[in-house]
């Protein structure tokens, strides 16, 4: 079709991308004398309603999508029986051409560019529609460090009433397909919210999470498989942006972030870290994400009252220590403050590791995310291990699940402290030999806080178990972002 004029307008110059559906062209708009971009449905199509009907619908959907991380439509149109699009003329490369050239990006490089494309899915998904087939050839470059989301030929509402089938249909790129996409169920705003995910492990790796030989391989791995930590092929990867990416790409949409915009606000979280920025929060009900600005550091008269609050704090300490000694009175019984038990405050820090999750009356792979439970041992309280999700919260519809941690040898505990961005649910400790028998129950029951501690009585054990049975009120999961005992 080069060398054709379309509405005697359109004067295609170039082919510049093929797909199943269209073909997109370079082409000279000779009315505003302008550079732009036709989109034309292929030749086979034409004749097919329903292909003719989704093309349409694209443009309708995406000519109601204002936003600078938006390929923009200019107009819609046929000549003959042919169907085109007309968008603005993206003069760069896609984000797959990028790193086919480049390699794994540079961290801050792929969150900037990550941050971009959440922008723009989070305002469409604002606007009512999912785009259903995001990867990296559909983010386009523009020369200036601006990512541009295209080709929502595959887009569908939010709330479809009538129309194309909105289940039992599988469409999308295998590589980037969600695990309800690839079985034909219904998708919403967390389907792109995987897809994402997805993306930014390229970015990061150079590689896809899950290869395979064909679609049908490489959607069951979607289904199946849990997610390859990032770290282990990028350990510059902060564990903060790792986890958000295990997150986005959770099998179960509920466990995923809860919008598109809470996943680019995390991803701009993540880009402050990376650059030693501080993330400004947006205003309330805004509707819209935070935005990374410097942190300003600022000069300070320096105070004498902190100086002589510490003096007098080391006097009183002494004096605490003195009266100890000349009455016989232990020092640990003296200002405790940990909640009971046989050793309050003392005790030695022990390490412990979490190393798989325990689920007797589960139903298998993927499990209680084992494969993710070392991370509530990591020493980064922003990662964390997480329960499946439980449609029938706070009732887990068994006894319980639970996180099994390994001290490496047969120890002795006094207490075990955890930390947890959910708090509310109930646990307790229990020990015993192996990482699948834990015949001794040795704490109380407790509802957990962050920084709750539970005080254990027990003997030597080399392996403990966190314990849940009951979630936390409005919870369908429990997270136990970090682990610390003393002995």
């Amino acid at each position: 079709m080069v060398g054709e004029t379309l509405s005697d307008r359109y004067e295609l110059q170039k082919l510049v991308g093929t797909g199943g559906m269209s073909s997109v062209y370079k082409a000279h708009d000779r009315l505003l004398a302008r550079t732009v971009a036709l989109k034309v449905l292929h030749q086979q199509y034409t004749d097919d309603e329903d292909y003719v009907e989704r093309f349409r619908r694209e443009a309708r959907a995406v000519a109601a999508l204002s936003h600078p991380n938006i390929v923009t439509v200019i107009d819609r149109g046929e000549h003959g029986d042919r169907q085109f699009i007309v968008f603005e003329f993206v003069d760069g490369e896609n984000l797959k051409q990028l790193v086919q050239r480049s390699g794994p990006l540079p961290v801050e490089t792929a969150l900037e560019l990550g941050t971009q494309v959440a922008r723009g899915l989070g305002f469409a998904h604002e606007q009512g529609l999912v785009h259903r087939d995001v990867k990296p050839q559909n983010v386009l470059l523009n020369g200036n460090g601006e990512a541009k989301v295209t080709d929502f030929g595959i887009a569908r509402s939010l709330d479809v009433k009538q129309g194309m089938t909105q289940t039992g249909t599988v469409l999308g790129t295998s590589d980037y397909i969600a695990p309800e996409q690839a079985q034909g169920q219904s998708v919403d705003g967390h389907t792109d919210v995987y897809s994402l995910g997805v993306v930014m492990y390229e970015l990061l790796t150079n590689e896809v999470p899950f290869p395979g030989e064909n679609f049908v391989a490489v959607a069951m791995r979607h289904i199946n498989e849990p997610p390859p930590p990032v770290r282990d092929k990028r350990p510059d990867v902060s564990p903060r942006l790792e986890a958000a990416i295990q997150r986005a790409m959770a099998k179960d949409p509920a466990d995923r972030f809860p919008s598109m915009v809470d996943f680019c606000h995390e991803l701009e979280a993540c880009l402050a870290e990376a650059e030693g920025t501080q993330i400004l929060p947006p205003p309330a009900g805004s509707g819209t994400t935070g935005r990374a600005r410097p942190a300003r550091r600022r000069r300070r008269s320096i105070s004498p009252w902190p100086i002589v609050l510490v003096v007098v704090a080391v006097a009183a300490i002494a004096a605490v220590v003195a009266f100890s000694i000349i009455h016989g009175i232990p020092h640990w019984h003296l200002g405790s403050s940990s909640g009971g038990g046989n050793h309050p405050g003392g005790g030695k820090a022990l390490q412990l590791k979490a190393v798989t999750a325990y689920d007797p009356q589960g139903t298998g792979a993927p499990g209680e995310h084992n494969s993710i439970a070392y991370k509530a041992t990591d020493g980064d309280e922003s990662t964390y291990w997480n329960t499946e999700s439980y449609r029938d919260a706070p009732s887990l519809g068994k006894d319980g699940v639970g996180l099994v941690l390994d001290a490496g040898s047969s120890v002795r505990l006094r207490s075990i402290t955890i930390d947890t961005q959910t708090p509310g649910f109930i646990a307790e400790i229990k020990a015993g030999s192996s990482t699948s028998d834990f015949p001794a129950t040795v704490s109380s029951s407790q509802t957990v806080a962050n920084g709750t501690t539970f005080t254990t009585d027990s003997g030597k054990h080399r392996y403990y178990e966190i314990w849940i049975t009951q979630l936390g009120p409005g919870r369908h999961d429990a997270w136990i972002n970090e682990v610390k005992a003393k002995g």
